[in-house]
């Protein structure tokens, strides 16, 4: 027989029994048992010649059978489990007082669940003196004992006094399973908060050892910081007064109970945090700024520190300031400066168009022309958005100048003109208005950027010359408008219609002095235009005429399809010839409601004539 035989719980097992007999199975006896903890045997099936059967009450009863082929007698036992880890035994017996046997032992396996591993819910620290717990791992429901194993980082871990502790437990299940727990301590570093930790299982199936790996953790660690760092966060690069100031502090440590704390050391401000922020920031705000990280469990205390810069940029000052006065060809000298942390540009404009570069300005020899306001703009390069300003008034000291020629001609047909006059000069001067017969005019006077101006609006009821005259300290001067008035007149005319040649398709108009005949004479009105120009009056004498001619022709073809008549009702004309004696102009005047109809001739009909 074999010395084992080995099988998966569940499977079925066969255990084989090889003999050799002279009487062959007629005379022989084959009985099955199996070895009792007490070392005792338990027979569980017995084959005679005649008979044979299971021994009842046992725990195979129900589940094993023999089959002999010749010389071979196999045990089959199904629905193998845990606890059938026995050695069983064959006896062969003969009609002879001799008989044989032999023994095997039958091994079961049974794979355990996946392996559980969990890791310690709370940190570990460095500064512990005992091993701490690091985490758990167990298997269960194996057979034979499962085996586990502890690694960190694919480094098996061992027992070693002070630094690594492993504590098992084997728990013997009802079914016969075992179930393993092991637990894990160790002394921890702080390179441990990047390790990995995992647990093995190595357990047995029927000629071979296979194992399983569980789940890979990390622990959290804590340790003291060595260094604090504290930066600036934002704004990135250079500073400048009226920034948002952020600062942030860390340290490459890990601890539970901690307090970190940013202070000014100028100012003495702090909080307790790891970031600090200040709005609107100015060259005060400037300076160390330190970082404390300290151990609420043992006070330990370490720090970090940084240096602020601030830079500022401060108001424009012009030198002589707010404004300046020079004579007449004098040189003007400015100069313009703001204090700084940073390089400056500065730059001079006027009217804004650049004038100058750099912190003086100066003109050789001074105009009106120079005269105005000067802005003085002071940037640094190096950081937008720092920029300053200052303004200057420049007065030129000098006898007034009018602006235009020193005599003008004006020629217009209005009854009333505005005249304009414009001086330069400081202090302003004052303007005054005469005519050449010797009448002061009143006028609005307003002052401008380099002198003053004055309106003049008066009625024109001959050609005059009108004076202005600008005056100050300096001296003064005048100019000379000859004002031309010119009167336009048009004569009175009479506009009369005859007719001549008129066909039965066509009505001619010609416009006369006088009617034809009994002419009516339609009064006209002399125009008025004094406030009117020449093509006005040609374009109301165009439209007259067009509007008479378009009422000739109506009338013409009213006639033609008889809606004028001297009587009331119809006239057909349709069986009357047409001539030139027949046909008529009904022609009315503007102060008359009188019709009159003409001939061709030139000869008045009456009604009945028609």
């Amino acid at each position: 027989m074999e010395d084992k035989v080995e099988v998966m719980a569940g499977d079925t097992a066969q255990i084989t029994c090889m003999f050799t007999t002279d009487e062959g199975l007629g005379g022989t006896t084959i009985q099955w048992f199996y070895v009792l903890p007490n070392k005792k045997r338990q027979r569980i099936y017995n084959k005679e010649p005649m008979h044979e059967a299971a021994e009842q009450n046992t725990p195979f009863t129900d589940r094993i059978s023999l089959n002999v082929t010749g010389t071979a007698a196999v045990l089959v036992i199904r629905d193998v489990g845990v606890k059938d880890n026995l050695e069983f035994i064959c006896v062969i017996k003969t009609i002879t007082p001799e008989e044989a046997e032999g023994r095997t032992q039958l091994q079961v396996f049974k794979s355990p669940t996946f392996p559980t591993i969990e890791a310690v819910e709370t940190g570990v620290s460095v500064n512990e003196e005992d091993p701490s717990k690091i985490g758990s791992c167990s298997v269960k429901n194996g057979y034979p004992k499962p085996n586990i194993t502890w690694y960190r980082n694919n480094m098996p871990l061992r027992i070693t006094p002070d630094e690594v502790d492993l504590k098992s437990s084997i728990t013997t299940e009802s079914s016969g399973l075992y179930s393993v727990q092991s637990e894990l301590r160790m002394k921890v570093k702080k390179e441990d908060k990047d390790a990995k930790f995992y647990c093995e299982v190595l357990y047995f199936v029927p000629g071979a050892t296979k194992m399983t790996e569980s789940q890979h953790i990390n622990i959290t660690v804590y340790y003291p910081p060595t260094e604090v760092n504290i930066w600036v966060e934002s704004p990135k690069g250079k500073i400048k007064e009226g920034d948002t100031l952020e600062l942030r502090c860390e340290n490459n440590g890990n601890y539970p109970s901690s307090i970190t704390t940013i202070k000014h050391q100028n100012s003495g401000y702090f909080v307790e945090n790891n970031k600090m922020v200040q709005t609107n920031v100015t060259r005060l705000d400037g300076g160390v700024y330190e970082c404390t990280f300290m151990e609420t469990d043992n006070f330990e205390e370490i720090s970090g520190s940084t240096k602020v810069l601030v830079n500022y940029l401060e108001s424009a000052v012009i030198t002589p300031k707010d404004s300046i006065t020079v004579m007449e060809e004098e040189e003007l000298k400015a100069s313009c400066n703001a204090l700084s942390s940073l390089q400056t540009d500065i730059t001079w404009f006027k009217n804004e168009k650049l004038v100058s570069k750099g912190n003086s300005l100066s003109v050789k020899s001074a105009t009106f022309e120079t005269a105005g306001m000067y802005k003085c703009v002071v940037t640094v390069p190096e950081m937008e958005g720092m920029k300053t300003s200052s303004t200057l008034q420049v007065n030129v000291k000098g006898s007034p100048q009018i602006l235009g020629p020193g005599v003008q001609e004006v020629e217009t047909y209005e009854t009333t003109v505005n005249l304009n006059c414009s001086a330069r000069g400081f202090p302003a001067p004052t303007i005054m208005w005469t005519t050449s017969d010797g009448k002061n005019l009143n006028a609005l006077q307003t002052e401008t950027e380099d002198g003053a101006q004055s309106v003049v609006t008066f009625k024109i009821t001959s050609s005059v010359k009108v004076f202005c005259n600008a005056s100050n300290d300096f001296g003064s001067k005048v100019v000379e408008f000859n004002i031309k008035a010119i009167v336009h007149t048009t004569p009175t005319t009479t506009t009369t219609t005859s007719t001549n040649a008129i066909t039965d398709d066509t009505v001619t108009q010609n416009t006369s002095t006088n009617y034809v005949n009994d002419p009516v004479q339609t009064p006209t009105k002399s125009p008025n235009i004094k406030k009117e120009s020449k093509g006005f009056v040609i374009a109301i004498i165009i439209i007259a005429i067009l509007l008479l001619a378009i009422l000739g022709s109506v009338l013409y073809f009213l006639y033609k399809k008889g809606r004028i008549c001297g009587r009331s009702g119809k006239q057909d004309f349709s069986k009357r010839k047409s001539s030139k004696d027949n046909i008529v102009v009904e022609m009315k005047s503007d102060n008359t409601e009188e019709a009159i109809l003409l001939g061709v001739n030139g000869e008045k009909q009456q009604p009945n004539d028609q």
